[in-house]
């Protein structure tokens, strides 16, 4: 019995937190900075990673000649934490919106105004955070599951650092949106849950991103 009793507890231990950690953004997580999430769905990135998008039927590559690209935004507007300094904050929107503006030239050019025949392009960084690691395998044994519990409760077990952005593309003439995304990417660990958050941290995740918005074929 006190051996049913310590697998039981390992179990529930593990199942509450083998699923603590989710690839793509969940509803509660959704930032109010899109239109409609309601039409996403779940799909690959071009480099294999999930991400959930939504694609206009009424959107041709070919109908449009530009991109009038907006600034990266914080949605809701940032504040510094304990964890996530003013300095990474800015830094941080500074290297995303630079690195975006150049990834959404490559599909076509950029104008100074939106008009007839181009997209607005808009993006916003909503989460920037951490988040505890999925459990490995070696941890799916009662006694090991317990004392990742404990360190899990004791803020002592290594988290990845994380970050969503919201993208969307609208036709400029009718304003209707011609494709939506939200994506959600991890950049490196961080050894515990007071642990700052750094620019150099959420590169990985941010690049990883940008990367797959230069590689996303246009639908023509």
């Amino acid at each position: 019995m006190p051996m049913l009793r310590h697998c039981l507890t390992g179990g529930l231990i593990i199942a509450a937190l083998a699923g603590c950690s989710s690839k793509v953004a969940e509803t509660q997580q959704y930032s109010g900075f899109l239109r409609d999430y309601s039409r996403l769905q779940a799909t690959d990135s071009p480099s294999g990673h999930p991400t959930l998008r939504w694609i206009s039927p009424d959107y041709h590559s070919a109908d449009y000649q530009g991109i009038y690209y907006t600034p990266v935004v914080y949605y809701p507007a940032a504040k510094p934490t304990a964890r996530v300094s003013q300095s990474t904050l800015e830094n941080l929107k500074n290297y995303v919106d630079s690195r975006m503006k150049a990834a959404v030239a490559r599909h076509k050019p950029l104008v100074g105004s939106p008009g007839p025949g181009t997209l607005i392009m808009k993006t916003a960084i909503t989460t920037v955070s951490a988040e505890n690691q999925d459990m490995k395998f070696y941890e799916v044994v009662p006694v090991a599951a317990v004392v990742a519990s404990t360190m899990a409760a004791s803020g002592h077990r290594t988290q990845n650092s994380v970050l969503y952005l919201e993208t969307q593309l609208i036709d400029a003439k009718t304003g209707n949106v011609m494709m939506e995304a939200v994506r959600k990417a991890y950049g490196k660990t961080v050894p515990n849950n007071s642990a700052p958050i750094t620019l150099e941290d959420l590169k990985q995740g941010a690049d990883e991103m940008i990367n797959d918005v230069a590689a996303f074929p246009p639908k023509s």
